[in-house]
């Protein structure tokens, strides 16, 4: 898998114990934090073994859905499900740490739980049809990066049934071969590209890209080291390859006991993700 963490499957059931609302998926959470000597300090949350999701409601055509779960030391994370005619969908997603938890958060200067509100719409779901994504999706907001993989839910499940009729996700999506090999972790955001014929002339040449150093440290220890050189090809009209300039790209990231995660950022934007 992309990222070794524990899964989280709920299932709720209605006032009849059939179930109304399913979801099984994976994340994990990349969060920046102040510590008491002033400087910034990057930390991952993962999801302990034990999980429980009180809260947790099916809604219906007047009020939404919220898949709500709690685990570890005061962490807990939701998400609001809308129904609008024949399709649900995600709508705003709300995650709560706690930096008393010294394990994930040590040094913290600020004390006590955190919340962070994002308003994300995600692509909606027909009705009776089950919502699929192995690929990684990636949000960020208020120095947290959400992380998530291997999703499947169905809100609204009619007769207390799982429907077997799939919604991808367009990252799952089968593409053409790639000109450069798929050695970047698939780590997306939320876009469709519309794959369209070949150009009749093939595109001007474009030179290999400069080779880059890239590192994090873990205190005064470097924890990851990419030397590497990047071109993104971006499918289109017409094909667009595009050089990942090592002078003006910075890294980011956070290593963990069993796992790192290195960003590689311009000055907007997250460029690619490890």
């Amino acid at each position: 898998g992309f990222l070794q963490s524990y899964a989280v499957e709920v299932d709720i059931k209605d006032a009849s114990n059939a179930t109304c609302l399913y979801a099984d998926w994976m994340m994990r959470f990349l969060i920046r934090y102040e510590s008491n000597s002033g400087d910034y300090k990057s930390t991952t949350l993962d999801l302990s073994s034990n999980v429980t999701h009180n809260g947790s409601v099916c809604g219906n055509d007047t009020q939404a859905a919220l898949v709500a779960v709690q685990f570890g030391e005061g962490h807990s994370w939701s998400i609001n499900i809308t129904k609008n005619n024949e399709t649900y969908q995600g709508d705003f997603i709300t995650l709560t740490y706690n930096t008393d938890d010294t394990a994930v958060f040590p040094d913290a200067k600020r004390k006590g739980p955190v919340t962070v509100l994002v308003k994300h719409p995600l692509h909606p779901v027909q009705l009776n049809t089950v919502f699929v994504c192995h690929s990684s999706y990636l949000i960020e907001a208020e120095n947290v990066t959400q992380i998530f993989w291997n999703v499947t839910m169905q809100a609204f499940v009619q007769n207390g049934t799982v429907s077997k009729k799939e919604s991808r996700c367009p990252a799952d999506a089968p593409t053409s071969a790639p000109t450069v090999p798929p050695t970047i972790a698939n780590v997306t955001t939320a876009s469709t590209t519309t794959l369209s014929p070949a150009p009749t002339s093939p595109p001007k040449p474009v030179e290999n890209p400069d080779t880059g150093n890239y590192s994090l440290k873990s205190g005064n220890k470097t924890c990851f080291l990419a030397t590497v050189g990047l071109q993104l090809n971006v499918s289109q009209d017409k094909p667009l390859l595009i050089n990942i300039n090592p002078k003006t790209t910075i890294a980011d990231g956070a290593c963990g006991n069993t796992t790192a995660t290195l960003k590689l950022n311009d000055a907007n934007s997250t460029l690619i993700g490890f």
